[in-house]
C-alpha cells in the first residue's frame, strides 16, 4: 500500500519529467467518430457518385463526330460552290464541266427526239372520223372528232351485280373495257331478251325464238351494237342516268343518244375505260 508521501513524490516526479519526443498515442477506436454508412449517405443527400471521366469523354467525342458529319453533309455543296466562285478554276475542272454540259445537251436532244416520236405515234392512233369515249367509272360519255370535243353527256354502265341460276350458270353485269367498233346501227330497236332477263325476274325461260323474248320500246329510239351483244341504247329509266345500273350496255338519254347515232358510223371506234 502506498503512503500519501509516496503518492505526492510520484506526482512531483511526473510533473518534473521532460516531455517525450514520441507523438501522442492515437485515441482509442471508441473515441474516433465512425464514418456514416453508405445507406445513410444516400438517404441524407440522395446523391450518386459522379460519372466516370472516360464515359464523359466518349459521349462528347460521339456528339462532336455527329455534328461534324452533319456539317459536312449539308455544307459541302455550298462550300464547293463558294470555292468555284472564289478560286480560279483549273483547266481540268473546266474541261470536266464542259464535257458534262455537252453530254447533258446530247441527252436532252435524244430525249426530245423520243418524245417527238411518241407524239407522232399517239397522233396516228387518234381516229380521224368521229368516235366516242365512255368513262365507266364516272359514267360520262364524250363524242370526239380528232382531238376536238363535239359533245359530252352522262350515261349509265354495268352494275357489277352477280346473278346465279339454279343450273349453276351465272352472270356478272359489267361493261367491257377496251377499244371496240360500231358493228350495227338500228332505229326503233327491239330487245331480244336473253335467259338472264327471265331468271332475274323469276320467270321460266322460254324457247330461243319464243315471242316472249321480244320486247319493244325499252331500248329508246336508237341502238348501236359494239360486239358480243353489248349496245349503246336509250332507256325508260332516265332518272337513273349517271349511275352504274345496267346489265353491261351503255345507256344514254334521248338527246345524247340522238347525237351519238348521228355522229358515229359503222366502223367508228368506241373507247371504254
Amino acid at each position: 500500500m502506498m503512503t500519501s508521501e509516496q503518492t505526492s513524490q510520484n506526482d512531483t516526479g511526473a510533473n518534473n519529467r521532460p516531455p517525450s519526443a514520441e507523438p501522442a498515442a492515437a485515441l482509442p477506436s471508441e473515441a474516433q467518430p465512425a464514418p456514416p454508412a453508405a445507406s445513410q449517405q444516400l438517404e441524407a443527400g440522395r446523391t450518386l457518385p459522379p460519372a466516370m471521366p472516360g464515359l464523359r469523354a466518349a459521349a462528347c467525342g460521339l456528339l462532336t463526330g455527329i455534328l461534324f458529319t452533319l456539317v459536312i453533309l449539308f455544307a459541302a455543296p455550298v462550300l464547293r460552290e463558294w470555292l468555284f466562285a472564289i478560286l480560279p478554276e483549273s483547266q481540268f475542272s473546266l474541261e470536266t464541266r464542259n464535257m458534262d454540259i455537252a453530254q447533258l445537251q446530247r441527252e436532252v436532244q435524244q430525249a426530245g427526239k423520243r418524245i417527238a416520236s411518241l407524239q407522232r405515234r399517239m397522233e396516228a392512233l387518234v381516229p380521224r372520223q368521229p368516235y366516242v369515249i365512255v368513262n365507266s367509272s364516272g359514267n360520262r360519255i364524250y363524242v370526239m372528232s380528232g382531238k376536238k370535243l363535239l359533245h359530252e353527256g352522262i350515261c349509265s354502265t354495268g352494275s357489277y351485280v352477280l346473278l346465279k341460276a339454279q343450273d349453276d350458270r351465272q352472270w356478272i353485269f359489267s361493261t367491257p373495257r377496251g377499244m371496240f367498233r360500231i358493228q350495227g346501227k338500228v332505229k326503233n330497236p327491239v330487245w331480244r331478251m336473253p335467259d338472264w332477263a327471265f331468271i332475274e325476274e323469276g320467270r321460266p325461260v322460254p324457247p330461243p325464238n319464243s315471242p316472249e323474248r321480244f320486247e319493244r320500246g325499252v331500248l329508246g329510239d336508237y341502238a348501236l351494237a359494239f360486239g358480243n351483244g353489248y349496245l349503246i341504247h336509250g332507256t325508260l329509266y332516265q332518272r337513273l342516268l349517271g349511275m352504274p345500273v345496267t346489265h353491261g350496255c351503255v345507256r344514254l338519254g334521248d338527246d345524247d343518244l340522238r347525237i351519238v347515232y348521228q355522229k358515229l358510223e359503222l366502223g367508228s371506234k368506241v373507247f371504254i375505260y
